[in-house]
């Protein structure tokens, strides 16, 4: 299918900037004022300082929900009065606990492996946040992020359709491509969005930021949702419950203390001793069992997921061939996608919404209910699901 680039802002516009103290947001702000925009820079407020703080000693990661979060506001309001730039700190600390964090404890304490920076983007990011600046009643013309994505539109109709609705695109920079991160956000809202990095790589993005001076230039990213010291910290509200770690045979090799400490595919701190190579192969959190194999064993031929978003809610008519990505780091594979209707006597699941069967061209590793299953065509995001269970066979 053919694909038409949004239109990016011009100067007259406002334009609101989703800024983090990073190089990237730091950049889309500063070359939109060269653009001649009237830019708004807005921060969200995350951390609610209810953890402890580390041991001395202790080096903190840099991550998105942290107590650092007061430095990367304070950089962010140094840098907007530097360069006049209308700024203000949005409180989402709320709705950051109820759809973010609390989401992730419970996805991990029902077995599963969630995705937290999906689910903050589309109801944080591209929701909360924007709800915010609504409230202070600015108005704007376009909202942008430092993210590596496009938005386009289709030539033609989607599936038939005579919607052509605002859809997410691969980077040019595939290495730092985002797009999978993003598939949740509603085309609605994407009509304003924009990634005036889309189509820059990120060595030039650098080279912009030291030619302009920017201290962002020299900060370490961020690389998680939260620092791994606070991991533990973060499933402190409510202590994990033990149980067992076996083998495909069901014989005992170990004991967990809580299901929430494993996902599949993962292979260190398993807490069991073997002469060969174990890696988690599923939780059943019915039974309260980490069943752990061999890597060969990982692999699956097909998924099945539910919970699906697709591009103005316009829903494909039968089966078709796509290509799937099961996590962000993931090749992507081609597929073919029908409904999937259980068979109630050997599949119990029950879905969100219209479920899916994803047949892989070629066999995946470690397939973890939880993550997204997302699929592209033409290098377009064509819908997404969450993964509700992997089939090996």
């Amino acid at each position: 299918m053919e694909y038409i680039d949004v239109k990016m802002p011009e100067a007259g516009d406002t334009v609101v900037v989703g800024m983090s103290g990073g190089v990237d947001s730091t950049l889309v702000a500063i070359l939109l004022k060269e653009k001649g925009c009237n830019v708004i820079g807005v921060t969200m407020s995350l951390w609610k300082g209810d953890l402890p703080v580390l041991a001395e000693g202790q080096t903190l990661h840099s991550s998105c929900y942290g107590p650092d979060e007061t430095d990367d506001i304070e950089q962010c309001k140094a840098f907007c009065a530097e360069h006049g730039i209308e700024y203000h700190v949005i409180d989402v600390k709320e709705a950051y606990q109820q759809r973010v964090l609390d989401y992730f404890k419970a996805e991990y304490r029902a077995g599963r492996t969630p995705n937290p920076c999906i689910r903050c983007n589309s109801t944080i990011k591209f929701g909360a946040l924007l709800e915010g600046v609504q409230n202070l009643g600015i108005q704007f013309d376009y909202f942008c992020t430092g993210h590596y994505a496009k938005i386009v539109h289709p030539a033609e109709g989607l599936w038939g359709s005579d919607k052509k609705p605002a859809m997410i695109a691969c980077a040019s920079d595939i290495t730092k491509d985002q797009a999978y991160f993003l598939y949740r956000i509603p085309s609605t809202t994407l009509e304003k969005v924009r990634f005036p990095l889309g189509f820059t790589e990120k060595k030039e993005v650098f080279k912009m930021a030291r030619e302009r001076g920017l201290k962002a230039a020299e900060r370490e990213e961020s690389q998680d949702f939260i620092p791994p010291e606070y991991f533990d910290l973060i499933f402190s509200d409510k202590p994990g419950i033990p149980g067992d770690i076996i083998d495909l045979d069901g014989h005992v090799l170990g004991h967990h203390n809580g299901i929430e400490h494993y996902t599949v595919g993962q292979r260190r701190g398993l807490g069991v001793s073997s002469t060969r190579p174990l890696y988690v192969h599923s939780i059943d959190a019915k039974k309260n069992l980490v069943v752990l194999a061999s890597n060969d064993d990982l692999l699956c031929s097909a998924l099945i997921a539910d919970d699906f978003v697709w591009p103005a809610g316009v829903v494909p008519t039968g089966s078709f061939k796509a290509t799937v990505k099961i996590r962000l780091a993931s090749r992507p594979v081609g597929c073919t996608v029908e409904p999937y209707s259980p068979d109630k006597e050997s599949d119990e699941t029950v879905y969100t919404g219209a479920a899916y069967r994803i047949t892989f061209d070629e066999p995946q590793r470690a397939v973890a209910p939880g993550q997204s299953a997302v699929l592209y065509r033409d290098g377009v995001i064509a819908g997404g699901g969450i993964i509700s269970r992997s089939i090996s066979n």
